[in-house]
């Protein structure tokens, strides 16, 4: 067995998820994000990617709907038992959603069912197919996605340990950093520290981008080497039992210009004054708020983003955001055990400077704790 937890953990995971579909007036939820299904039995699969569901019960079922490629995975990876996994065939003229309504009725479920809409779990292709079977279902992807936001302490070394898996990421990749470096050889670098470490591949591509690539905060396909005089931005995310804790740099490559020198600063106070807005109790928004305050009284306006950050999680492809955001208005209140990346970009297409600066943090009772051990200093190669 490969489960990253122990059975009480499990247990209690799955206690608060039924006591959360009952509290909703639910008779099931159907969950298709494949973090939920990891988070409460540690089912490990890129299977979503076509067509599986688990089902949760109010009476305490918990029931997987896969394909057969998938069934040893389930086996290995998953508390579940033989009995409460079921396969449905690839033939032709196949719909896994008349399935799926035929274990809902052998289970007896027959009121008020709850889905998970918001996940790259069920595409809009499958997600029409189920609603036609299974009608008047209730959108339903923030019930365990909240019970998943709060951290247990096991949960918290599995991040502890991928922000150490980042660090090691940024050593690897500033040692192999320098004026004709190749970005190839500095991916490389960062993601083979992560895999020496025991690490896995992360939610996205790590993001590499020099010269006027460093302006952008997406992976893109096509490798450059570095000039003698070069800026050079990164974001990447060790990943352990898929816990992720992200990262964000850049580098400049020989002598730091008094622009960046200027952003870095920036970068630098906007940062602190995020970790300070970050309390128990208060709203999401508070952080955007004081990350804009500093940018704006910079003068930087115009070259930050909308956002700058948000949570970290057991998440999977196609990105490692594992929501909410901090943005603009967010209402939603910290509370403590979350873990958050925290990221500050500043994009000047006018002057044709990048830079960016970021790390993870686990609230705690009376602030934050950095999960990284690099400093915020100007990083020069």
């Amino acid at each position: 067995m490969t489960q990253h937890f122990d059975a009480p953990e499990y247990a209690l995971r799955k206690s608060r998820a039924i006591a959360a579909i009952r509290s909703e007036g639910l008779d099931a939820l159907l969950m298709f994000a494949p973090e939920s299904q990891y988070w409460i039995c540690g089912y490990d699969t890129f299977g979503f990617a076509l067509f599986q569901c688990l089902v949760l019960t109010a009476k305490g079922d918990l029931h997987l709907l896969t394909r057969n490629p998938d069934l040893r995975q389930a086996r290995l990876t998953s508390t579940l038992p033989d009995a409460e996994i079921h396969i449905w065939d690839d033939v032709e003229g196949m719909n896994p959603a008349a399935d799926l309504a035929r274990l809902l009725s052998d289970l007896g479920v027959s009121g008020r069912i709850g889905y998970e809409g918001q996940t790259a779990g069920l595409m809009d292709y499958n997600g029409q197919q189920v609603r036609a079977l299974i009608p008047d279902l209730v959108e339903s992807t923030e019930i365990i996605r909240a019970q998943r936001r709060i951290k247990s302490n096991a949960e918290v070394d599995m991040h502890r340990r991928a922000a150490a898996l980042s660090d090691d990421a940024l050593d690897a990749g500033i040692a192999a950093t320098r004026a004709g470096a190749f970005e190839g050889d500095i991916l490389a670098a960062m993601q083979g520290a992560v895999f020496k470490g025991g690490g896995d591949y992360a939610g996205n591509e790590f993001i590499i981008g020099s010269g006027e690539g460093a302006l952008l905060c997406r992976y893109f396909s096509g490798r450059r080497h570095l000039d003698p005089s070069d800026q050079l931005t990164l974001e990447w995310s060790g990943a352990y039992a898929r816990y992720h804790a992200a990262m964000m740099r850049t580098v400049i490559v020989g002598e730091p210009s008094d622009s960046h020198k200027r952003m870095h600063a920036a970068c630098a106070e906007a940062l602190q004054a995020c970790e300070a807005a970050i309390q128990p109790g208060k709203p999401m928004g508070d952080v955007f708020v004081a990350h804009a305050k500093v940018f704006d009284k910079h003068g930087f306006s115009h070259a930050r983003l909308k956002a700058c950050g948000y949570g970290m999680g057991a998440i999977y492809n196609p990105i490692w955001v594992d929501f909410p955001m901090f943005y603009e208005g967010n209402p939603l209140l910290m509370q403590a055990n979350q873990v958050f990346f925290l990221h500050m970009i500043l994009m000047d297409s006018d002057s044709g400077d990048a830079m960016t600066l970021g790390h993870s943090v686990l609230v705690k009772p009376d602030g934050i704790e950095r999960l990284s051990r690099h400093g915020l200093g100007l990083i020069t190669c």
